[in-house]
């Protein structure tokens, strides 16, 4: 890899200091290196806050240094580029940020030997609909979360998988999640933990009230409709979809959601020998 690009998150390296020094360790062995600019402010363009036609079509990596939520948004901006991307974690030991602080220097000596793997992980495409008008699509790495939104009352809403009616709920939403986001809100909700490299979709609701409110696991193939519906007490306080905790959307009754697996995949570099079930495993003991 000769080319590289960084994406920084201005919070967690507001001085630039350790974005800086990557920089000037990449050119110090030959290698050519941009920094995002920070000018997203009062913009109206469709992407988060990474401008991908700014980026040099032919980088060879985009390094994300932040943690988990900064690669989540990277991901999302630069899906049609097909950049693999390197998480650089600025906190705590995170899922898909594997690298630390303290480990940069070896890391990016790996890096530009040749000693790295790129594993690609499966995304979600969302649409949704007010009166059969799309208002809003979007994609999401971990989940897209259908919530309530204003006082704590549940929502209604009903499930259709390919066009046929699975089930009708009472509770607090539905997050609708990838392998990589069965670690993220689907695991807090009760949802399984699945292995990032599967390809499936994820359904686990939100506190339900019902005795039956399993988590569900649908083929990769799945079409999934979110239907929302009248509450019973006539009293309708709305509710809102949510794209990896980012870009949401108010819904009111009567409006869907369809969700199916994205056509491109997220190519993340992999660099530690770190595996799934050891990351897990630490996370699990509280490490």
């Amino acid at each position: 890899m000769d080319k590289f690009y960084i994406i920084t998150n201005s919070i967690k390296d507001p001085q630039l200091e350790t974005t800086l020094f990557v920089k000037e360790y990449l050119e110090s062995r030959g290698k050519s290196c941009m920094i995002q600019e920070n000018d997203r402010k009062g913009s109206k363009s469709s992407y988060k806050y990474t401008d991908a036609s700014l980026i040099p079509r032919d980088v060879d990596c985009v390094l994300v240094m932040g943690g988990d939520g900064t690669l989540l948004q990277a991901s999302r901006d630069l899906l049609e580029m097909e950049v693999p991307l390197l998480g650089i974690n600025m906190g705590t030991l995170g899922y898909l940020a594997e690298v630390d602080q303290a480990n940069i220097k070896p890391a990016l000596d790996k890096l530009l030997a040749g000693d790295y793997k790129i594993v690609s992980r499966m995304m979600l495409e969302g649409e949704a609909y007010h009166q059969g008008k799309m208002i809003l699509k979007d994609s999401a790495l971990n989940d897209i979360v259908i919530g309530r939104n204003g006082r704590l009352r549940v929502i209604d809403f009903s499930i259709y998988v390919n066009g046929e009616f699975l089930n009708s709920y009472s509770a607090d939403g539905i997050v609708i999640a990838t392998p990589t986001g069965s670690t993220g809100y689907s695991l807090s909700v009760g949802g399984p933990i699945v292995s990032p490299e599967a390809s499936l979709i994820l359904l686990s609701p939100i506190a339900a009230h019902t005795l039956n409110s399993r988590s569900i696991i649908l083929p990769d193939d799945a079409e999934i409709t979110i239907e929302i519906l009248p509450r019973h007490s006539g009293m309708d306080d709305g509710s809102e979809a949510n794209f990896d905790g980012d870009t949401s959307i108010r819904l009111a009754c009567g409006d869907r959601v369809v969700i199916r697996k994205a056509v491109k995949r997220t190519k993340l570099i992999k660099i530690n020998e770190i595996s799934f079930l050891e990351v897990l495993r630490k996370k699990m003991s509280g490490q």
